[in-house]
């Protein structure tokens, strides 16, 4: 077995473990039960993925995101590390040969989303792997008091009855309150679990909330004076063409990202931003998650989110080199009072619930009793549209369904198109002789791709289409047709979330929502929103502070430079001291760009460069990129 480090540095590039990464990864190696609470980009999926290759057989990794599931098994192939992803999108034959390849292939990774864990095929197939390790991302989706909890988390546990009673179980979460945290223990039978917990603390990201009436105006100065990449995250998609607009209009390189765009357009946007040719995206939370991009400098929200569980994950996108970042937040009044009354209207009627769950069975044409094996693709705009329901109010009640394990409703993600051969070569000669016309297209499917005989292998219609001088339309029709003759297996790209009737169809008044349990939920959601209300309202606490307390991270010292600490420290430095520091900064800068841990280093108080920096950024006469500090 190579060493952990080899492995790290083999695999991943890296020297030396990050600062907790060494102590999970051997807590799992001695086969402990192990929770490790880290915060967003505290580098979770080391803590598992390391000893996974480490140990002999196969590590399933429970996650409830396809987007988040696809990046992971994408980047672990980069790696030539084998690993396959089984989720909702997927037909039952892709499932099926993808569990054959865990059992007799080499592959060291299954990615599996939790709804597919109680289906008898995964299950009867998983009773043939050899299960090293089972890892449980975004674990605080088991609690059903905690934020965004997911029913079929529930069912997790239920994996030890077919595995040795040694095979450790590892949950990872970056957002998680202490009762949250017992949750996680207790629903996953961890009897004496090792629990790891990094301080939730980011100390390069300065957390800064303004009270903004003219928002477009700060969001632009924002911009020119601070350097490198950003993202504006806003709650709809009508506000990310605005943004990305007014941003485009003040020669700031910029796109816009939602879930409502195809799914070619997204994953070209995307890449753009990741690749630095395009700076800003200006996008709804449909954005980001699982895309890990290092150098983000700026994490802008055009509009506060929820929930502070929310906000700090969107927040931590910044400044995950461990670099100087900006996490900004705009609000106004209007923005309070519009969070006040979604937490009013958080749990609607029951009459409501039932209601929109008719509306969705009459929207697929549902017979009582069916619907229970079929993932079908979900429009919710589209749905609004036809019955004549509010947006908010339909998902809030569809979230109630979901939580109620009535409905279960993936995420929404780009899928490519996939393709695989149901004959054998000498068959598919045979089918060549048959059909010489269609002999170019196929050729060229085999010289594009390899691999099509043993697994669904990812393709682009328009590549085959532009190698073949074929119109687009008539390389899907070919596509479509060999389909149906069983040459090969065919699933077209999507992009929309997919939606389960869990036990199939009942009748809408034979739902049955616990009143108590309800009743719970509900203070549970408004708990967590009033304490994000007070947490904009409050101008006097250290938002870092606060936040940490939050999470149960009982800190006795303010980070020095939020908005609050900024605005502390402002009053402790008088005109003529802070006019004298100024002069000899602005002296340093005229050789050339400085760094920023240095510059700290060079007053009583590190507050004071950081006030320094702010006011001449201000004035348009400094920019801080990163680390370094240079003339504007």
């Amino acid at each position: 077995m190579q060493s952990i480090h080899q492995i790290l540095k083999q695999y991943w590039g890296f020297d030396a473990f990050r600062s907790v990464q060494e102590d999970i990864i051997q807590s799992v190696l001695a086969q402990n039960d192990t929770i490790a609470l880290l915060p967003t980009g505290g580098g979770k999926s080391i803590c598992y993925q390391v000893p996974g290759m480490a140990l002999d057989g196969i590590t399933i990794v429970v996650s409830p995101l396809i987007a988040l599931m696809k990046d992971q098994v994408d980047a672990l192939k980069a790696k030539e590390i084998k690993a396959i992803c089984i989720n909702s999108a997927m037909k039952y034959r892709e499932i099926d040969i993808a569990l054959d390849n865990c059992i007799y292939g080499k592959t060291k990774f299954l990615y599996v989303s939790p709804e597919r864990l109680k289906s008898e095929l995964f299950i009867e197939r998983l009773k043939k792997m050899k299960v090293a390790l089972v890892a449980i991302d975004e674990a605080h989706c088991i609690s059903q008091w905690g934020y965004d909890f997911r029913p079929p988390y529930l069912q997790i546990s239920e994996l030890r009855k077919y595995l040795p009673p040694t095979t450790p179980f590892i949950a990872l979460t970056a957002t998680a309150t202490p009762e949250v945290m017992d949750d996680i223990a207790a629903k996953l039978e961890m009897k004496k679990p090792t629990i790891f917990k990094k301080s939730f603390e980011r100390e390069n990201i300065s957390y800064l909330f303004l009270k903004e009436t003219a928002k477009e105006s700060r969001m632009i100065r924002a911009f020119k004076r601070v350097a490198g990449t950003g993202i504006v995250y806003t709650r709809n998609r009508k506000l990310t063409i605005e943004v990305a607009e007014i941003l485009r209009q003040n020669q700031i390189s910029v796109d816009y990202y939602h879930a409502g765009l195809d799914s070619e357009t997204r994953e070209k946007k995307q890449n753009l931003w990741i690749n630095n040719k395009i700076r800003v995206i200006a996008c709804t939370n449909a954005f980001g998650m699982g895309i890990d991009k290092p150098d983000v400098r700026t994490v802008l929200h055009f509009q506060p989110p929820d929930c502070i569980e929310a906000y700090f994950q969107e927040a931590g996108r910044a400044g995950r080199d461990g670099k100087k970042s900006w996490a900004g937040l705009l609000y106004d009044d209007n923005d309070i009072q519009e969070l006040e009354y979604q937490l009013s209207s958080a749990f609607p009627e029951r009459a409501e619930i039932k209601q929109v769950y008719q509306a969705l069975v009459n929207y697929f044409q549902l017979a009582t009793g069916s619907g229970k094996d079929d993932f079908m693709e979900f429009d919710i705009i589209d749905f609004c549209n036809r019955y004549n329901l509010n947006t908010f109010k339909a998902n809030r009640c569809i979230d109630l369904l979901v939580k109620n394990a009535y409905v279960y409703l993936t995420d929404s993600a780009y899928l490519p198109s996939r393709l695989m051969f149901k004959v054998n070569k000498e068959q598919l000669h045979q089918f060549l002789v048959n059909n010489p016309k269609l002999e170019p297209i196929l050729k060229i499917i085999l010289r594009s791709y390899s691999g099509l005989f043993d697994e669904f292998v990812n393709i682009r219609e328009k590549d085959l289409a532009f190698r073949t001088k074929l119109p687009l339309e008539r390389m899907i029709k070919a596509l479509n047709y060999l389909h149906s003759t069983d040459i090969i297996s065919y699933i077209p790209q999507s992009s929309l979330p997919k939606i389960n009737f869990c036990t199939g169809v009942i009748k809408a008044d034979e739902l049955f929502i616990d009143k108590e349990t309800f009743e719970k939920r509900k203070e549970a959601i408004q708990k967590r929103g009033n304490a994000f209300i007070k947490l904009l309202k409050d101008d006097s606490q250290c938002r870092s502070r606060y936040m940490l307390n939050y999470f149960g991270e009982q800190t006795t010292h303010d980070c020095g430079q939020c908005d609050v600490c900024l605005k502390n420290n402002k009053a402790s430095i008088s005109f003529t001291e802070l006019t004298a520091q100024e002069i000899k900064l602005m002296e340093w800068l005229k050789t050339g760009p400085v760094d920023y841990n240095w510059l700290q280093l060079q007053f009583p108080k590190a507050s004071t460069a950081r006030e320094l920096v702010r006011h001449l950024s201000e004035q348009g006469k400094v920019i801080q990129n990163g680390d370094w500090v240079k003339l504007v």
